[in-house]
């Protein structure tokens, strides 16, 4: 089994591949397609828009999140097809990141997430 990181290595370059080959322009849609396709041929199991639960602190349900991408059951793809990065896209994936930290589901080697050029460091 691969790991955790080697896991992203094949995601990144893969989705580096897809946009070599198409280019910019397309809707996110189109890019999921593309990623969970060359994924899929990769041996690698793909889900698309798969729903998560959110839950209050009180267990409440209050809805669900859809994950893009869910990479062999255990990495969440978030896509984004824009022009630049917003403080809301930062936002989406650090929930995420969160959600994990809190249910003790995401190792303690997790503390920066690279987006882009940007680095964005979690506490």
């Amino acid at each position: 089994m691969q790991t955790i990181n080697e896991l992203c290595d094949i995601v990144r370059q893969t989705a580096y591949n897809i946009h070599v080959y198409h280019g910019h322009g397309h809707l996110e849609k189109v890019y999921e397609n593309a990623l969970a396709n060359r994924l899929r041929k990769l041996g690698h199991m793909v889900q698309q828009q798969h729903p998560l639960n959110v839950y209050d602190e009180d267990g409440t349900l209050l809805g669900e999140y859809y994950a893009d991408l869910i990479v062999d059951g255990r990495l969440i793809v978030e896509l984004k097809a824009v022009r630049a990065l917003a403080d809301e896209h930062i936002a989406q994936v650090l929930w995420l990141f969160e959600v994990r930290k809190n249910r003790r589901r995401a190792p303690d080697q997790l503390r920066q997430l690279q987006i882009s050029n940007q680095k964005v460091h979690l506490e």
